[in-house]
């Protein structure tokens, strides 16, 4: 029901509705107003037409009986006597006309004065009033039949009108940018309405040809960049188990085979991120977070000053289901950035049932730069990195519905919370 009165068609209905209750209450009150003005003229001239037709009578016959009917009644006062029989009401009236109840009767009343005598003659309203009653009742009945045929029609003319519409917006919605075969504007007229299905049907080719230049762009990018990635790892490999290397070749070697590992998850995970439907996809196997972020741990302890410690408490094993690339970038961005940042102290390092906490003594985040770390390319004060970290991360978590919240303050550290929700349970040895 909320639908509806939501939908286009309703409102239209609705709005017609209004413009025939208006329409009809207007004329109700027009004709409201008439008839209650034509019935006082009326009973104004029948009442002067009565005055003047027993003044005529009475020149003629001084004994001619005054009108007593239902309807009218007259009296007569002559200047100089008391008018005992005239209402004490209407004594005090002088010429012209006048509306008075008399014993809870309603009366029009028309005095007039003619020689050294008063006439006044009184109209009964009480028939008057019912038949305006009456009257005013049929016009609410009108106007009540009005607006519901106005309620009527709005709604079938809306509906009418609203089926083109809801016609395009059922092909938008069944027409996916991946199908050809679909065209929305076929069969529109040349109207406003025929006017936007051409436009969404011209929208909807450029997202195809998008679509498709992704996805040779995205198969492109995933066969040239792996495969010389690939050969760096050789390489590397190689040259890590020959032993005729000093140590300083080592490292240097190390640090090559570390960056090009990262390069490959980052490579990966951008790769996935990319496809539309990646969501549906990248949910492939339980990863264990303990040993997720111990790799992530030796992965990154090179960038640990002498003067810092790590200290992780693994009490908890909790297994998430999610692409395991995925989650490693996620769980390697936060103990990076701890290990990066803190020139001496301790990095904390605790997984429960359904969280990671990494928490560190470095630096800090200036308060006006929290709510700006999960921008794309942002980079806080004394920041060395491309900006791209978090923002990877803020859409990985968005992706599995996980909640990233950081807490820092300048020079004190930061502690940064990774919520998984509701764990997958651990799988039995």
């Amino acid at each position: 029901m909320s639908s509806v009165r939501h939908s286009l068609r309703f409102k239209l209905a609705l709005t017609f509705a209004a413009f025939g209750a208006m329409v009809s209450l207007l004329l109700a009150l027009g004709l409201s107003f008439a008839a209650h003005n034509l019935g006082e003229r009326l009973m104004d001239e029948t009442l002067h037409a009565e005055i003047d037709d027993y003044i005529s009578r009475r020149s003629r016959n001084p004994n001619a009986q005054l009108p007593a009917t239902i309807s009218i009644r007259g009296y007569v006062l002559t200047q100089g006597r008391g008018g005992e029989d005239i209402p004490a009401e209407l004594l005090s009236l002088r010429e012209g006309k006048y509306q008075l109840t008399l014993d809870q009767i309603p009366y029009r009343i028309a005095v007039a004065d003619h020689g050294d005598k008063r006439y006044f003659m009184l109209f009964n309203e009480k028939r008057q009033l019912h038949r305006e009653e009456t009257f005013l009742v049929y016009l609410v009945a009108g106007a009540l039949i009005m607006i519901l045929i106005s309620a009527g029609v709005g709604w079938w003319l809306a509906g009418r009108v609203v089926s083109p519409i809801a016609d395009l917006a059922r092909r938008v919605n069944m027409a996916h940018p991946e199908d050809d075969a679909l065209d929305v504007a076929q069969g529109f007229s040349a109207d406003e309405i025929g006017q936007l299905a051409h436009v969404f049907g011209a929208y909807l080719k450029r997202m195809r040809a998008f679509i498709e230049r992704e996805r040779d762009f995205t198969a492109d990018v995933s066969h040239e960049l792996r495969t010389p990635l690939a050969i760096v790892q050789g390489v590397v490999e190689i040259m890590e188990d020959d032993s005729l290397l000093h140590d300083k070749q080592q490292e240097r070697i190390a640090r090559i085979g570390r960056a090009n590992r990262e390069m490959v998850n980052l490579t990966t995970a951008l790769l996935l991120m990319a496809r539309e439907d990646a969501a549906d996809e990248t949910v492939k196997q339980q990863c264990d977070v303990c040993e997720v972020v111990n790799a992530a741990i030796e992965m990154h302890r090179h960038l640990l000053n002498a003067n810092t410690r790590v200290k992780l408490d693994c009490t908890s094993s909790p297994h998430i289901a999610a692409e395991r690339t995925l989650l490693g970038i996620v769980v390697a961005n936060l103990i990076r950035n701890a290990f990066t940042y803190t020139e001496s102290g301790v990095v904390s390092i605790m997984v429960a049932d359904n969280s990671l906490t990494v928490t560190d003594t470095g630096t800090g985040i200036r308060g006006e730069e929290i709510g700006k770390v999960f921008q794309r390319h942002f980079k806080g004060a004394g920041s060395s990195g491309s900006g791209i970290g978090l923002s990877l991360v803020k859409r990985i978590c968005d992706r599995y519905g996980w909640e990233t919240v950081i807490e820092s303050s300048a020079g004190r550290g930061t502690s940064a919370h990774l919520i998984f929700g509701i764990p997958s349970p651990a799988p039995r040895s």
